[in-house]
């Protein structure tokens, strides 16, 4: 006597959603409750939306009063015989008859072709030509002995590390794990999902199905993905509908997912994320080789991804270093560095800025070439700013021939106004040293005059991604430009918060008579600084 074949139902054929249903002897109900044979939770079915009856391969759907109808080829039927490979509708969920089927893995000719050029030197696909996956794994390994396929597994781990240790961005590393994750195993669907380092939560990065296929949504099960990373270790579901440790996961049930494994991404202590795979139909589930060997393969991916991301953060650093080099002495950047380097947040806090400013420079300035112009400031800069990293204060901004700097932001001293003192002092003196050497080759000398201000400001990065730009914001900012514009030639100007804050006074000061700035409705109490050019 022939037994009857088999026959699947496949629920959503092709979509991120795909089930397969056995289809036995009998009677089976289609419907959105748990009453039904086949329950399907979609608000197009009715709650006994549709019948099947199988006898040997005769399979007869019947509608059952159905609201949205049950249609097949597009027409709405109330009974209909069905044949192996057609396909009816109930309501807006898809169905196909079929009988089981060895599922292509391989991928296509121009898809081998085009890995085997992105995966150069080597290829894949030449270690592992002809080799088919096993009824009892899904390792695609020529060798059916046990000391072959150990053999092979090691040659295929072995090309996997060359093949992912080649540089490159992030993103491509990740699609070029998947690919390999399909070259070498027979599986349905693949996921990796990687930790956001903002929110802590998986992020799924790359998904695929084992056409090429981008699926629409997230087709894992949040509850195996959370498992394996809360307990850091690979595991394998070989039913997952029946496994205990997925209790009450109906993602499971709504995503198809028949067997299932999972492997962290974990390079050293840390785990980076998670490599995700399953089947959607195959009754052995997965082995313990399959599991064995996807750990394996997900520790080569981890080292690779720990690498990638290691040489992105140093990129990134080098070119933040490299901005803030502008801004901030070394003292500072070794700071920074300790917090990560990230981005300067925004804070209020209390500085002393100084303002300086070349005495008559407009009228110099027409008076030479304007390439001299720009020969004079590029001896001038770099040597006031010296002078502030030298004091630990920060350069913020040249504004045409004046200079700004802050000490307070973004890390604080007690004796910040000390130094801002000293460093305004120190550029006077080296402008004379300056001035000898310009008059020696005939050139015009200059004079600076400065103010310095102590206050309240917030301080922070602003600006756009493109421009970085680390700024104070304020009306201490403010005044200290306002006393700087009243100084006089070869003077340092300093208000009364500054003096006060000025505690070693290592210079005598002068007091200037109240004196109205441009902005304020009261004068200010201001003191001269009576410097000597040492």
């Amino acid at each position: 006597m022939t037994s009857a074949p088999t026959l699947q139902l496949i629920v959503n054929p092709g979509r991120m959603d795909e089930r397969v249903f056995e289809l036995p002897e009998g009677s089976v109900t289609i419907g959105r409750t748990q009453e039904s044979s086949l329950c399907v939770f979609h608000g197009s079915l009715s709650r006994r939306h549709a019948r099947l009856e199988r006898q040997g391969e005769q399979v007869l759907l019947e509608d059952l009063q159905s609201k949205n109808g049950t249609f097949v080829d597009e027409v709405r039927v109330e009974r209909c015989l069905l044949r192996v490979g057609q396909s009816f509708r109930c309501g807006e969920v898809f169905f196909t008859l079929v009988t089981p089927r060895a599922r292509p893995r391989e991928l296509t000719p121009s898809q081998v072709q085009s890995l085997r050029t992105r995966l150069s030197p080597g290829s894949m696909g030449e270690l592992l030509a002809e080799a088919q996956a096993s009824p009892r794994s899904v390792l695609k390994v020529r060798q059916s002995n046990q000391e072959g396929r150990a053999s092979e597994k090691l040659q295929v781990l072995l090309k996997v590390s060359q093949l992912l240790s080649s540089p490159g961005h992030i993103e491509a590393l990740l699609e070029r794990i998947v690919e390999l994750v399909f070259q070498i195993m027979a599986v349905d669907r693949v996921a990796l999902l990687l930790v956001d380092p903002e929110t802590g939560a998986l992020r799924p990065r790359v998904a695929r199905r084992a056409n090429g296929e981008v699926p629409s949504g997230p087709f894992y099960s949040q509850r195996i993905v959370d498992y394996v990373r809360t307990h850091s270790l690979a595991a394998l579901f070989s039913d997952a509908w029946m496994d205990p440790r997925l209790n009450d996961a109906q993602s499971v049930v709504l995503q198809s997912i028949r067997a299932s494994m999972c492997a962290p991404l974990k390079p050293r202590d840390e785990v980076l994320g998670v490599l995700y795979v399953d089947h959607l139909s195959r009754v052995d589930g997965f082995g313990e080789e399959d599991l064995e060997f996807l750990t394996a393969f997900a520790n080569q991916a981890a080292i690779a991804l720990d690498n990638s991301l290691l040489a992105r953060r140093l990129e990134e650093e080098a070119v933040l270093r490299n901005a803030y080099l502008r801004f901030f002495p070394p003292a500072t950047l070794k700071k920074l560095a300790m917090t990560r380097g990230g981005p300067l947040e925004t804070i209020e806090t209390e500085v002393t800025v100084l303002f300086s400013d070349i005495s008559a420079f407009t009228e110099l300035s027409s008076t030479l070439a304007p390439r001299q112009v720009v020969d004079l400031l590029n001896d001038y800069f770099p040597v006031m700013a010296e002078i502030v990293f030298r004091h630990e204060g920060t350069l913020e901004k040249y504004i045409g021939d004046a200079l700004m700097a802050v000490w307070g932001a973004p890390f604080a001293h007690p004796d910040d106004a000390e130094r801002a003192v000293r460093a305004a002092v120190e550029m006077q003196r080296a402008l004379v040293g300056l001035n000898a050497r310009w008059r020696e080759r005939g050139l015009p000398q200059l004079r600076i005059h400065i103010g310095l201000n102590s206050g309240w400001v917030a301080a922070g990065n602003i600006g756009s991604e493109q421009y970085l730009q680390y700024a104070t914001l304020g009306d201490a900012t403010n005044v200290a430009s306002r006393v700087c514009s009243v100084a006089a030639e070869g003077e340092i100007l300093l208000t009364e918060a500054t003096y006060a804050r000025w505690h070693q006074r290592d210079w005598p000061v002068t007091p200037r008579g109240p004196t109205f700035v441009k902005g304020k409705t009261e004068a200010l109490t201001l003191h001269r600084l009576e410097w000597e050019a040492g």
